[in-house]
């Protein structure tokens, strides 16, 4: 759903690891420990009956994206799944659809879209016992890179019906809607105030589709060139501090952009913009931007092109499960009136949310994910 631009312009406690088909465990580190583990459930089982929810805009002409769909759900129930598809209504309806479909008997909800499709039927998954799948259709598919599945919808249908079924942390996001009223919703891939979430605020998926791709990425970029980089305040905590009956160290900073990262590998010539995600973890990879120099946002996302690991002066990366975001105070102007300013952006999974303040978290143990056995993403193979 266009992220992969965004991020490339400016873009606990003791648990167990457990394989039933293989009988395995293996210990892991606690919340309140260096975290290069984390507690993940292996549940591999039959796949019972599933429904395939797509996104009708998604994966080019019609006739095309249907053919795909249809190719997928023959080797779904060739296989003895009951599988059915239903059409998305619209992405405020999405989550219900979800919960729909698991209360007439689906262990298993297929995202078939991108990642934008994805994030709205995550919203009905998550804190449930059904599985997400994913069959890539969209634009960037960063969490179907991640994952390693295939690239096209039969190939991931065929890697869903060997895939193990994992528990994974989510990321939850808190913030105001354009309405000004709390909104929360839970991600997959990334968070983001700031630079790119205003640039997913200007440029919506059906902007996408009607200018086509390359005018979409020149109008992104003029924005980006052309937008004014504004402070804020992001307090986070910092993972592997702290200790029992103690809390974990915090930290403050005042930054132009900050990402809170779930994965590891965004695909395509982006790849790794946050070394140090992954869905294995029970934190975040926040990206601290202090500086509004366009310079080093360039030559930070130029190293993750070419997979170096360079310091970024004025950029830093830390783990942390909890950062909360506020608007700094309003100065005063000469005539001594507060100064007011534009609202600054939030988004989740490329998706446009609302505006600061905003919390963001991670939940553990909040969703279950199909993963490919050779995923190499979370240790699968």
């Amino acid at each position: 759903m266009g992220m992969e631009f965004a991020l490339t312009v400016g873009w606990s406690r003791r648990g167990f690891l457990q394989d039933e088909s293989l009988g395995k465990h293996r210990s892991g580190p606690t919340a309140g420990f260096p975290n290069d583990q984390v507690t993940i459930h292996l549940r591999p089982r039959r796949m019972r009956k599933a429904c395939l929810l797509y996104n009708p805009v998604s994966g080019g002409r019609r006739s095309r994206r249907q053919a795909e769909l249809n190719a997928a759900l023959s080797v779904l129930q060739a296989a003895g799944v009951e599988a059915e598809l239903v059409a998305i209504r619209s992405p405020q309806d999405a989550a219900q659809q979800a919960r729909q479909a698991i209360a007439q008997g689906c262990d298993t909800v297929f995202a078939c879209g991108g990642d934008g499709t994805i994030h709205d039927i995550l919203q009905g998954l998550a804190g449930t016992s059904a599985a997400l799948g994913v069959l890539p259709m969209g634009t960037a598919n960063a969490l179907a890179h991640d994952l390693g599945m295939p690239l096209n919808t039969v190939g991931a249908a065929r890697a869903a019906l060997h895939s193990i079924r994992r528990r994974i942390a989510l990321g939850r996001i808190a913030y105001l809607d354009p309405d000004g009223k709390p909104g929360t919703h839970y991600f997959t891939v990334a968070a983001g105030v700031g630079v790119d979430a205003h640039l997913f605020y200007k440029l919506s998926s059906a902007v996408k589709g009607r200018l086509g791709m390359a005018a979409y990425y020149v109008k992104a970029w003029h924005l980006w060139i052309h937008y004014r980089m504004r402070r804020f305040q992001a307090q986070h905590t910092l993972t592997g501090t702290g200790g029992p009956g103690s809390a974990p160290a915090t930290s403050s900073a005042n930054v132009t952009e900050l990402l809170a990262v779930r994965i590891r590998n965004f695909g395509g010539v982006l790849r790794e913009l946050a070394p140090g995600a992954s869905l294995e973890r029970n934190d975040l990879r926040l990206v601290l931007c202090r500086t509004a120099s366009r310079t080093a946002y360039l030559r930070y996302v130029l190293g993750g092109l070419f997979g170096r690991r360079w310091t970024t002066p004025g950029i830093e990366l830390v783990h942390s499960e909890k950062v909360s975001c506020q608007y700094l105070p309003a100065q005063p102007c000469s005539d001594g009136r507060l100064a007011t300013d534009s609202p600054i952006h939030v988004e989740a999974d490329g998706e446009f949310l609302g505006t600061l303040p905003a919390e963001i978290t991670i939940v553990p143990d909040a969703l279950t994910l199909l993963v490919p056995t050779n995923s190499a993403t979370i240790g699968v193979g």
